[in-house]
């Protein structure tokens, strides 16, 4: 196993329509408001921008996103990352089950989040060995604060603005329910 080598995936299911996740996601201006572990956004064109993120441990990353992959009829979002962190990432937004988790006639939806992803930061390749359990804890972390920050904004009904593809607070979290993440 080679400890710089991440890949991560999870699923999220949430109480909104697959459109509106679809467009929250789309929408990574928009992160900061709902995902407090994406400080910020800084947008370099329509398809490219870049995310500073802080989770619990106490180093910040810059990654450079670029969209390689959006189609909303399939709901799938794709970018590539270089900076911090080198790789892809991809999201997946699918109808739920009619029978779902949040019952019959359900308007819910199915969220596949997946990552490849090598460190490009010179000091999280030194400490990948020792620290890789708590790299991955971390990501885990970030990820449940995303899917019920995601959940109370889509609540909300907040829409604000457009974004680069794809890049995990707050709120109760309801109607959200997440699936192991490997």
């Amino acid at each position: 196993m080679d400890p710089n080598h991440y890949r991560f995936q999870g699923v999220w299911r949430l109480a909104a329509p697959a459109p509106a996740v679809y467009a929250a996601l789309e929408d990574v201006r928009g992160y900061p408001l709902w995902w407090p572990e994406i400080r910020e956004v800084r947008q370099i064109d329509e398809d490219a921008g870049e995310v500073v993120v802080r989770a619990l441990l106490p180093y910040r990353l810059v990654i450079h996103l670029e969209a390689t992959l959006r189609d909303p009829d399939t709901g799938v979002l794709e970018a590539a990352m270089r900076g911090d962190l080198n790789g892809w990432s991809r999201f997946t937004v699918t109808p739920d089950r009619p029978s779902g988790p949040h019952g019959p006639g359900s308007t819910g939806c199915r969220v596949l989040f997946e990552e490849d992803t090598r460190p490009g930061k010179p000091l999280l390749r030194r400490l990948a060995l020792p620290l890789h359990p708590l790299f991955r804890a971390n990501h885990a972390v970030m990820m449940r604060r995303g899917r019920r920050g995601l959940a109370s904004h889509l609540a909300s009904g907040r829409r604000d603005g457009a974004g680069v593809g794809p890049g995990g607070s707050g709120g109760a979290g309801a109607g959200a329910e997440e699936e192991e993440n490997r």
